[in-house]
């Protein structure tokens, strides 16, 4: 690793804050995409995928210095189940990064945005429980062994490496056993870098019940995890969380909370107030807690993120 530079190290050497991207599905949805199948955010990389590289250049117009990829719930095994081959898959899992490649990098020509850091492209290694396509991503008692996970996860994260993501995102990780899968997994590609992006079961634990300090003690020594922090939970525990993680490591930490509603794995529908319209607000009491990278997930969008760049980077134009 010593000739491998840590992407996010080298953006928090200059900025205090690392602004992520919000939610691709909700985005997409206002896109017109029908998101109501299994693959879910991955069906758009089938039917409309110019709409997944206008989305990542919103959000990068929007101040994010990071966009992550439309592969969450792309895998072979899902793929096959729609008849698809692996080499069709694995192409389209390759695809994921270079739609978002492309959005940066035809967003880098911009004049005007050369007093930001040049954005990431962070591949989504979302969890076993997205294929699954029935809520186990907030549970995380999948009830298989490590190899089976292994197997499922190995192809996808090749596929996107060889691609030539920045980073990996291994996100929404439900349970401990995963986290460790995943890790072991990354070993596999010595130079490459992941943060570890946990769901939450309340501000102290994660989904599956493991406490929220273990794992952040657990991977804190990890050369090639680059960040810890949690995603997709709601605003009102996000504070609480981020205190616990910075008590127990020194790795920098990550937070895109959801919008503040409650998803219902069943119907697939969202319900409860939103509280996500001050994420810029939100964003100074987490970055005092300890959070250092920070976004949104389900259901925000790229006037959230606007909010969250002109709060933490002033001199930077932003269009929401």
């Amino acid at each position: 690793m010593k000739n491998k530079i840590n992407p996010i190290e080298a953006i928090l050497r200059g900025h205090s804050v690392m602004i992520l991207d919000g939610a691709l599905a909700t985005e997409l949805e206002s896109h017109g995409c029908d998101l109501d199948d299994p693959l879910w955010s991955a069906r758009v990389l089938l039917e409309n995928p110019e709409v997944i590289y206008q989305v990542h250049s919103d959000y990068f117009r929007a101040g994010a210095d990071c966009a992550i990829t439309a592969s969450y719930q792309a895998t072979v095994e899902g793929f096959a189940l729609r008849g698809i081959q692996e080499k069709e898959a694995l192409d389209l899992i390759r695809k994921t990064v270079l739609l978002a490649r492309k959005a940066r990098d035809e967003f880098w020509k911009e004049e005007y945005q050369t007093i930001r850091p040049k954005p990431l492209v962070a591949a989504s290694v979302g969890p076993y429980g997205a294929y699954l396509a029935d809520g186990s991503e907030y549970v995380g008692n999948y009830g298989v062994s490590d190899e089976t996970l292994a197997a499922f996860h190995r192809s996808r994260i090749s596929a996107l490496i060889e691609a030539g993501a920045d980073i990996l995102a291994f996100e929404t990780i439900p349970s401990l056993q995963e986290a460790k899968v995943l890790h072991s997994l990354l070993k596999e590609y010595p130079e490459v870098y992941a943060w570890l992006s946990f769901s939450l079961k309340n501000e102290k634990a994660i989904s599956d019940g493991t406490l929220l300090e273990e794992c952040a003690r657990l991977f804190g020594d990890s050369e090639q995890i680059a960040a810890i922090g949690i995603n997709c939970a709601p605003v009102s525990v996000i504070t609480e969380a981020i205190q616990v993680l910075r008590a127990n490591t020194h790795k920098p930490i990550i937070v895109y909370p959801n919008s503040g509603e409650s998803y219902n794995p069943e119907t697939k529908t969202w319900h409860g107030p939103e509280s996500c319209n001050k994420l810029d607000v939100k964003s100074e009491d987490w970055h005092h807690a300890g959070a250092n990278i920070i976004g949104g997930c389900c259901r925000t969008a790229p006037h959230h993120i606007a909010g969250i760049s002109r709060k933490w980077r002033p001199s930077v134009v932003t269009i929401s």
